[in-house]
């Protein structure tokens, strides 16, 4: 689990856009804002429902279900009802794709 893996190229996702991928068996959800990309697990470690759909404002994202925030940048749970990080992968942008890796814990 040592590699990075292409996900995207840069301009299929345009600033405050979103993709979800697979990478290594994770849920993955790459968020950009502005020309910063960001890499969590697509679910809320409240109770586990897909982040996809969460709003996003500035760099924190919010779960759709419960409203939940995460830190995009640390995955730290920024209030109730989550208590718990959500897992953050690193990212890498070069020659105009996105990578991301997924590392163990």
């Amino acid at each position: 689990m040592s590699d990075f893996i292409k996900v995207a190229n840069v301009d299929e996702i345009q600033p405050g856009g979103r993709l979800s991928v697979v990478v290594e068996d994770y849920p993955v959800l790459v968020i950009r804002v502005g020309d910063d990309f960001f890499a969590i697990e697509d679910a809320c470690t409240h109770d586990g429902q897909p982040l996809t759909n969460g709003p996003v404002s500035g760099r924190e994202i919010t779960c759709p279900r419960h409203g939940a925030r995460f830190d995009l940048e640390t995955g730290r749970a920024l209030c109730m009802p989550a208590t718990e990080p959500v897992r953050t992968f690193p990212v890498e942008v070069r020659d105009g794709a996105v990578y991301v890796k997924a590392e163990e814990d």
